[in-house]
């Protein structure tokens, strides 16, 4: 069975960056399971995967625009402490969500601590990077109603309510 809309996908995959470091990796652990054409993985690989089918395996490159968009820098600023009220310890690499520019909800990551001044950043982590994915097509099968309705896979390596 082809990979294609609303079918419930499981993946074993390793990401790495263009230096060759391991950044994330389903090994050791279960398959990521998702739904095909939710959004539940990054366009570039989602594209990628579309009409593989079990036991296929790729080797893909995904550029920036199609994973995690570029850095912005806009969204990196340095706030005062003070705006950390009722957080006693701050560190780097801690995150908080915070109002985007747009009203919405982003996560923030510390990025940098100067005496009062705290330098945050609003772009995912990954962003502005090349990802080079490792897939192997553990299964594939169509998706029930209820994880259509959901836009997420239920159960195994999925999300569970």
């Amino acid at each position: 069975m082809p990979i294609a809309a609303n079918k419930a996908v499981s993946i074993d995959y390793t990401l790495t960056n263009d230096a060759g470091e391991v950044i994330d990796s389903s090994a050791g652990g279960a398959p990521l399971a998702y739904l095909h054409g939710a959004g539940n993985i990054i366009p570039g690989l989602e594209k990628a995967l579309e009409g593989k089918q079990a036991d296929d395996e790729l080797n893909v490159t995904i550029e920036p625009e199609d994973a995690y968009g570029d850095f912005q820098p806009e969204l990196v600023s340095t706030l005062s402490r003070s705006m950390f009220e009722g957080v006693d310890e701050l560190e780097v690499g801690m995150q908080f969500h915070a109002s985007a520019p747009d009203g919405q909800m982003q996560i923030v990551t510390i990025r940098d601590l100067d005496g009062d001044d705290v330098t945050v950043d609003g772009n995912h982590p990954l962003a502005g990077q090349r990802l080079n994915f490792e897939v192997k097509v553990v299964s594939v099968r169509d998706a029930t109603q209820e994880e259509i309705a959901h836009g997420h896979i239920h159960g195994e390596g999925g999300h569970h309510h």
